[in-house]
């Protein structure tokens, strides 16, 4: 069974979707994305997810060609049509279609596209028994807070920590951590979170903003500043988040083990926490 995909207006089979080749985010990675959990068949986190969408468009000057309430039709048309009960909905928005030029027309019609992915997320292998991270140089560009699809420095780091058997990259700057390849990375020491800041050096996780409200909620500390990679080697716990993840362990850095390397108890409140979130706020 095939899917149904969304293309700049139109709902077709997945065989018939098409793209121009002279799509300005096929030729120079020119356009923004987003990815929204479905769970229960229900949206996750959509208002932080449509947030960060126009605060990418902004900042690279791409003109919203669609309001929310169209995007969230649109979301909802293809999650109902695929029948999605748990997993993902991928968006993207390109500047549109020209001939190949590195200077672009300010009137180009945005491209749109979405489609859906079924994943387990609230019950797997990595949410119950933790994941292992392997650290990375980190070689992105410096605008790593907006959420382009300029995506080949993560493709790199995370092909280089699969091949080396583990799950996930952990992204290193001089010394410090800045985050997952494609998810926010924290660590947990004397019963304290502790997460890198929201500069334009990390992306403004969608996942990460409502965990922080919940850790603050249920009186957990937490201290938003940068880590070292030695200090991640001596956490008590470790855990990355992300929509595909949500509240993911960690239980090793580079093969060394997280605390006892096992699943600790922070995370694991922190897991049902989060997951009793998203179902209550599920749209």
């Amino acid at each position: 069974m095939t899917r149904t995909v969304y293309v700049n207006g139109v709902f077709v089979d997945e065989s018939e979707a098409r793209v121009s080749i002279f799509d300005r985010g096929f030729l120079f990675a020119d356009g923004i994305y987003e990815v929204v959990a479905v769970m229960d068949g229900k949206l996750i986190d959509f208002d932080g997810h449509m947030s960060r969408l126009r605060r990418s468009l902004r900042a690279i000057g791409i003109p919203e060609s669609m309001t929310e309430d169209e995007l969230l039709a649109v979301i909802r048309q293809l999650v109902g049509v695929n029948k999605l009960d748990e997993g993902l909905v991928y968006m993207e928005i390109t500047r549109g279609v020209a001939d190949r030029d590195f200077v672009y027309a300010r009137d180009l019609e945005p491209s749109v596209v979405m489609f859906s992915q079924v994943k387990s997320l609230v019950e797997n292998q990595a949410t119950r028994e933790g994941v292992r991270l392997k650290s990375v140089e980190d070689l992105r560009w410096a605008r790593r807070d907006i959420k382009s699809v300029g995506l080949l420095a993560q493709v790199l780091a995370k092909q280089t920590a699969r091949d080396a058997g583990a799950y996930e990259a952990l992204m290193i700057k001089d010394g410090h951590v800045t985050e997952g390849g494609s998810s926010s990375a924290y660590i947990i020491k004397d019963g304290v979170v502790i997460t890198h800041p929201l500069t334009n050096d990390i992306l403004p996780g969608i996942t990460r903003a409502s965990l922080l409200k919940l850790v603050k909620a249920n009186e957990i500390s937490l201290d938003e500043r940068t880590f070292t990679l030695e200090e991640a080697y001596a956490a008590d716990e470790a855990f990355i988040t992300a929509a595909s993840t949500y509240v993911c362990p960690v239980v090793a850095i580079d093969d060394r083990p997280i605390g006892d390397g096992m699943v600790g108890p922070v995370v694991r409140k922190l897991q049902q926490v989060y997951i009793d979130h998203a179902r209550d706020t599920a749209v």
